[in-house]
């Protein structure tokens, strides 16, 4: 338990792609959707250092955020049955009666679930709401929405564990995977971040506040002499958040059947589209070998 390990490290898989071999460069996958059945993706990622920190500290309780579809309330459960804590969710909105198949699953984990109105929820940052949450629930340890914090960053880090690749493209929500992964690059390497919401370049600047706070905590680096390349693609996030067309449906299950990797709608389908679309297009140069992160996510088509 001390170690927070699965057992199952991520598998590379090859994509033997017409369209990759056509502009010349090499294609793969990184499968982190693969290392377990319920806590895995990045999610699996930006709890490690949470859960260490809350064993550290002797808390056995974990509370934390999400939406009623949330691939973070999901993990958070699972990995709270996995090592031995007491779990809360605080889920955005009102009671909706039968539970949908993401919170029926947590429930089914040991995860009490309550709900806050929406105003509430959008109070769920500041120290006056988590004091009240601390007062109702006792001594827990509060995990931010989508375990968005530093030691989500320093999980993050760990994803490419030294692969040696050119380019490296992930799905971005809130920017603290992306951030993680470009902590880790190594020199002449390259991180492209595609936002999977609506005008979703003010994500450069969480980025930056990430990686900022990050260099200036206590936290571990692996070469404080890293390269920082990145950039963010915002031309793919299909209408917004959680939002899907016909198109993008399309190419989820055309990409699934032709190479075996099932796609979420709501990150990874808009990252692949939008690669295999620049891929057409002549953006990445010859030779460059081009690593996608899979982040997982899949329960989530269950709501579609």
């Amino acid at each position: 338990m001390n170690n927070f390990s699965l057992g199952l490290p991520p598998t590379i898989q090859p994509i033997d792609s017409p369209i990759a071999q056509q502009a010349g460069v090499e294609l793969s996958v990184l499968r982190l959707d693969a290392m377990h059945p319920w806590v895995n993706g990045n999610k699996w990622f930006k709890l490690k250092y949470n859960l260490l920190e809350a064993k550290q500290r002797n808390l056995t309780t974990l509370l934390t955020f999400g939406g009623a579809y949330s691939n973070h309330i999901f993990a958070t459960a699972a990995a709270g049955k996995l090592f031995g804590f007491r779990t809360i969710g605080m889920i955005r909105g009102e009671e909706r009666l039968p539970l949908n198949s993401t919170l029926r699953f947590a429930v089914e984990q040991g995860m009490q679930i309550f709900y806050l109105d929406r105003q509430k929820y959008r109070e769920r940052h500041t120290t006056a709401l988590q004091a009240q949450l601390q007062q109702r629930f006792g001594d827990v340890f509060i995990v931010p929405e989508g375990g968005s914090n530093l030691n989500g960053v320093r999980g993050c880090m760990e994803i490419l564990n030294n692969q040696a690749f050119d380019t490296v493209c992930v799905a971005c929500g809130t920017g603290t995977t992306l951030a993680g992964i470009i902590l880790s690059l190594h020199k002449d390497q390259r991180a492209i971040g595609f936002p999977v919401l609506k005008n979703g370049g003010f994500l450069a600047s969480e980025v930056d506040s990430w990686l900022n706070n990050y260099l200036v905590s206590d936290l571990p680096l692996a070469d404080e002499a890293m390269s920082k390349s990145w950039e963010l693609i915002c031309d793919y996030h299909m209408g917004g958040y959680a939002k899907v067309n016909d198109e993008l449906l399309q190419f989820q299950q055309q990409f699934t059947q032709e190479h075996g990797v099932p796609l979420d709608y709501v990150y990874t389908a808009k990252m692949f589209y939008g690669v295999m679309d620049l891929l057409k297009q002549g953006f990445f140069p010859k030779g460059d070998r081009l690593l996608l992160i899979h982040t997982g996510g899949l329960q989530g088509n269950i709501s579609y």
